[in-house]
């Protein structure tokens, strides 16, 4: 995933409450980082390969994983998010529901005020 499509699924992740993250895997390597809320997260396609999968870790150790979803090398910025969104983490090896659960509060963008200057303002 490359990082200016990283950051848009972040933002609007973020607006329906999801506590999403850009994740950096590499020399532009860039993925989703999801946090769960009990000690877990979800990391999304930081491997560069053309699926959407993710592994699910705790404390730096594989605890789950998300496998590749079918046909999703095709999806646009929409089509991910919604499957990020749909992804229950309750068993190892995570399903999709079959609707994605109400919106949350919007939680605010990441990196705030200084987004731009941090990001050395290559996007407006």
């Amino acid at each position: 995933m490359n990082e200016d499509r990283a950051r848009r699924v972040v933002d609007v992740l973020r607006e329906r409450g999801v506590d999403a993250q850009m994740a950096k895997a590499g020399v532009y390597q860039f993925g989703i980082r999801i946090a769960l809320g009990d000690g877990r997260e979800a990391i999304w396609d930081t491997d560069g390969s053309a699926g959407l999968e993710a592994q699910v870790m705790r404390d730096g150790m594989l605890v789950g994983f998300v496998p590749s979803i079918e046909g999703s090398e095709d999806f646009d910025d929409a089509g991910v998010i919604d499957a990020i969104a749909r992804t229950g983490y309750d068993q190892p090896i995570a399903t999709r529901r079959p609707a994605a659960p109400p919106p949350a509060p919007p939680l605010p963008r990441q990196g705030g005020v200084f987004r731009r200057f941090l990001d050395g303002f290559r996007y407006r």
